[in-house]
């Protein structure tokens, strides 16, 4: 009986530990923010951030709460790695050229307590060039899917142009996580209230991503 105490205790500690282990490796995990304000632009205000599992968040407001999806391990190491090509954002970035406003654009690492960011309106750095357009095209897509998740609810006649700008936006290459889009082409693809043309253009996104992306569920 008494080897039996000891057993369960021991896996209950060794339990316990597990569960810290993991607690303390996902609060020192290292993270990616990037946020953009232009006032003058749509959405004025963009926030996204990057896990280094791929879970991210995007949001247009500093206090909405955060559109939730997926990046694939290809494209989450491309990120991570621009980042260290960076040095994790801790030596400036700006051009010093005289050039329009196109936006206060900051990365900043965060990895436990270590924090570092930098801001710029225009560089010249081919990393931060690259990263940017990144999270460009993830602003893009999660625009683009908002837009599709208004349509199927409210606004049968748009599905057909929101099917469409997703599919040019996947022909360009542009589409970001294009996964989270399956659910809802699905929806679109199954409806029979739909006009037939976004329907079969809904099918045919389905299939492509698919194919492309074989574990996509």
């Amino acid at each position: 009986m008494n080897r039996i105490r000891v057993h369960a205790c021991c896996s209950a500690a060794a339990i316990g530990f597990l569960f810290a282990a993991i607690a303390f490796a996902a609060e020192h995990s290292p993270r990616i923010v990037y946020i953009k304000s232009f006032p003058a632009s749509m959405p004025a205000y963009v926030e996204i951030g990057i896990e280094r599992s791929g879970d991210a968040t995007y949001k247009e407001a500093a206090d909405d709460d955060p559109e939730t999806f997926k990046l694939d391990p290809h494209s989450t190491a491309e990120i991570f790695t621009l980042a260290d090509r960076l040095g994790h954002f801790k030596t400036p970035l700006e051009s010093g050229l005289k050039v329009a406003n196109m936006g206060a654009k900051t990365f900043r690492w965060e990895e436990g307590d270590q924090k570092s960011a930098v801001t710029f309106n225009y560089s010249l750095d081919e990393n931060a060039k690259t990263l940017h357009d990144w999270f460009e095209r993830i602003t893009e897509s999660e625009r683009l899917l908002a837009v599709l998740r208004r349509a199927v609810r409210h606004d049968r006649l748009g599905v057909n142009d929101a099917v469409l700008n997703i599919q040019a936006a996947w022909v360009r290459k542009r589409l970001a996580a294009p996964e989270q889009f399956l659910p809802l082409l699905e929806e679109v693809a199954g409806n029979e209230a739909l006009i037939h043309m976004a329907r079969e253009r809904a099918a045919e996104l389905v299939d492509a991503i698919r194919a492309a992306h074989p574990k996509a569920e």
